[in-house]
């Protein structure tokens, strides 16, 4: 009897794949029977065409935001070597004749890309790249004004004029202004991140026996504090944890300055950045009352 229903299960399952169809075949038999005169299949390629194009400029940007990166980094660290008042104005002049080669050349030609496009498509290629250079200008606006450097001036030096070609490109027609999109969240998010290289030049001060210039600092910073405590409606993830970094570096400052003033009578001044960095180190940085996320 097993016999008998194991023949008839065979037989079932010949007869299956027998009228069972090939998706292969079936797939090349659509393919030859596409009519690519149709109105579908073109209105596709032309999609397939812009999602190229599209993806084409967003990798170019991505480079453009690499080598900005790059450049913001070294413009930084270029600043952080400015220790005696000789050296100023020639550390300064550097790092002003870097960031205007940046405005003038990357950032250009991101705004080139990005000419007759929706500039908010191509932000997060960018912005990592802006976020540094942000603070890398910032950075050197401090050393030059001990001022925070204004986001409407930023504005106006990313604004600039190209000639328009005609439809052949043979001829200029006329010129038009073009600008990098500059997203205030992204300037921000910049901003906050200057607070740790001025905690940095805040302890290089202090080793320096440059004292009264860590107090500047660390006013300075708490009034950035206070300003980003203001901003109650920007509450994305991202901004609260930099202003989490912000508190922590204000923190350690302030922990210097303390450890100045209390202890700096009996300690050597080429001692007081050591003696703070470790008082700074065994700190608990707890959240108090202050701050809150909602």
């Amino acid at each position: 009897m097993s016999e008998y229903k194991g023949y008839s299960n065979d037989k079932k399952n010949q007869h299956n794949s027998y009228h069972k169809i090939n998706v292969g075949d079936k797939g090349k038999e659509v393919l030859q029977g596409i009519n690519e005169n149709s109105h579908i299949i073109k209105q596709f390629k032309k999609y397939a065409i812009e999602l190229d194009t599209k993806h084409d400029r967003y990798e170019r940007i991505v480079k453009i935001n690499r080598d900005i990166t790059i450049e913001s980094k070294r413009i930084i660290f270029l600043l952080h070597t400015l220790d005696k008042e000789s050296k100023r104005n020639t550390i300064l002049e550097e790092a002003e004749t870097r960031i205007n080669n940046l405005i003038k050349i990357l950032f250009k030609n991101i705004a080139l890309e990005l000419y007759g496009h929706d500039p908010y498509l191509y932000l997060k290629a960018y912005r990592t790249g802006f976020q540094e250079f942000i603070e890398a200008i910032s950075f050197y606006w401090y050393l030059q004004n001990n001022t925070l450097f204004n986001w409407t001036k930023l504005a106006e030096s990313m604004r600039y004029r190209i000639k328009d070609l005609n439809e052949n490109e043979q001829y200029s027609v006329e010129e038009k202004t073009i600008q990098t999109l500059i997203a205030p969240v992204e300037y921000i998010l910049g901003i906050a991140d200057l607070t740790g290289e001025l905690m940095r030049k805040c302890i290089n001060n202090l080793s320096n026996g440059d004292i009264s210039s860590c107090y500047q600092i660390c006013n300075f910073v708490r009034n950035m504090y206070k300003g980003f405590l203001s901003c109650a409606g920007i509450t994305t993830a991202e901004v609260n944890k930099k202003m989490y970094v912000l508190k922590q570096n204000l923190l350690k400052m302030e922990n210097v300055c303390y450890t100045i003033k209390v202890r700096g009578s009996e300690i050597p001044k080429h001692m007081l950045a050591d003696v703070a960095i470790v008082a700074t180190e065994d700190m608990t940085l707890d959240i108090d009352e202050g701050y809150r996320v909602y």
